[in-house]
């Protein structure tokens, strides 16, 4: 599965219309009170009861992983070094990452590895304006509309597919008949100050690269949230990534704090399967790049 893709926009989302913020505000929290239990998912979100009980069984299995980077080039570069360094065997994996055009560290990072020939691996890269890149469920649910993937895994910039992983998760995926799993374990960082070695300026330190597994700590999870969310893709396809709520597609101009998990677990009807895996590691940055400096001082 040699395939490469550079930076490209074939995926227009469509524009959504502003509203006052005491409207924006209400309709936030009425969301949340909703994705609480305070009203039936069925209302907003499709009857995934209709999808059959089984999952995808096949030999080689598909999956797509989906993140976002606005002024993370540092930290990306690591998570696409991942599957340089560990290619996935016995799975095809499809990379996809949303960026901004102007987001220029960025860019070139993702030129660089649109060049590297990874066995097993697709690089699939979108530009989306920075008011829907600063809204993550946009590109998750363009992502999960359009995927052809058996599962669709949504992350984080920040998440790294170390020895194996991969891999493994493809065996346990093709088990399992669940519409949503996650890792119950992962390695995480400590709290990296700006100035860490870790964020060192790539263009010194080369392209593709390695971590230091000691500065990693197991840490578990109880349900799917933020970047370890692991679809099946029949359920993506059907119902997209809380495709029904206009509101989580709207533009915004700067990061919005995301409560989309919440409500995709709710319209799902799951909190998420946990699944045994070794080798998910994720970066903790004390500096957000989202806030409008790069991480690195980029």
């Amino acid at each position: 599965m040699d395939a490469h893709a550079r930076p490209s926009g074939n995926m227009h989302p469509k524009p959504g219309k502003p509203v006052p913020p005491l409207l924006d505000g209400a309709q936030e929290w009425f969301y949340r009170f909703a994705a609480s239990g305070g009203m039936p998912s069925r209302c907003f979100g499709p009857d995934y009861g209709s999808l059959p009980k089984t999952g995808p069984s096949k030999d080689r299995l598909r999956l797509e992983i989906v993140s976002h980077c606005w002024n993370y080039a540092n930290i990306l570069t690591y998570q696409l070094s991942s599957l340089v360094l560990f290619p996935p065997s016995g799975i095809g994996v499809c990379m996809t990452v949303f960026y901004e055009p102007s987001d220029s560290r960025t860019v070139e990072v993702l030129e660089f590895f649109s060049g590297q020939k990874t066995e097993g691996v697709r690089w699939n890269f979108h530009a989306l304006p920075k008011p829907y890149l600063q809204r993550r469920a946009i590109g998750r649910n363009l992502a999960a509309l359009n995927t052809s993937a058996d599962w669709i895994f949504f992350t984080d910039c920040d998440v790294l597919f170390r020895e194996r992983s991969l891999e493994l998760l493809g065996r346990e995926l093709a088990k399992r008949e669940e519409l949503l799993v996650y890792p119950r374990h992962h390695m995480v960082s400590e709290l990296l100050p700006n100035h860490h070695e870790v964020f060192a300026d790539y263009t010194r330190t080369g392209m593709i690269r390695d971590i230091d597994p000691g500065l990693f700590t197991p840490e578990e999870r109880t349900r799917a949230v933020g970047g370890f969310q692991i679809a099946r893709g029949d359920a993506a396809r059907l119902g997209g990534y809380c495709r029904g709520i206009t509101y989580y597609h709207r533009p915004v101009r700067r990061w919005r704090k995301c409560y989309e998990d919440r409500t995709f677990r709710w319209l799902l009807g799951t909190q998420g399967t946990p699944v045994d895996i070794p080798g998910f590691f994720r970066i903790r940055h004390a500096e957000k790049g989202r806030k409008g400096k790069a991480v690195g001082g980029q």
